[in-house]
């Protein structure tokens, strides 16, 4: 195990959650909110890569990053359809497009809680991480 390692995605992630929750509470656009939340989830679960010191691979589909650890992180249902969603947006929507459907704040709510969840997981002082 690597706590270390771990800690510094977390703090990165951290970053990405920090700016998605204030423009959560700015009430800012939602596409925009999607980005830093994508990157968030998509860095945590890849800091549990780092904390198996396992290679961390170049792919922003949550899904396919999940499946790699997903015997240390379980979700619901409804946790992998919002990851499936957040990929789906971030990999093909995040561009302008005519038929491109802005995340709904419900979701963003949603997802903003996953941080918490891994620290907790790997034994990770959340204090440690949010500096």
């Amino acid at each position: 195990m690597n706590k270390t390692v771990a800690k510094e995605w977390l703090n990165k992630a951290w970053h990405h959650l920090g700016s998605g929750k204030i423009l959560y509470e700015a009430n800012h656009y939602t596409d925009t909110i999607a980005i830093d939340l994508h990157y968030a989830v998509e860095i945590t679960l890849k800091s549990f890569l780092a904390y198996e010191n396992k290679k961390i691979i170049k792919s922003h589909d949550l899904i396919e990053i999940h499946a790699l650890m997903q015997d240390k992180i379980s979700f619901t249902d409804n946790e992998l359809e919002l990851m499936d969603i957040i990929s789906t947006y971030h990999i093909k929507s995040s561009y302008p497009s005519i038929d491109r459907k802005l995340p709904s704040r419900e979701d963003i709510k949603e997802a903003l809680d996953l941080l918490d969840k891994a620290c907790k997981i790997m034994d990770i002082d959340e204090e440690e991480v949010m500096r």
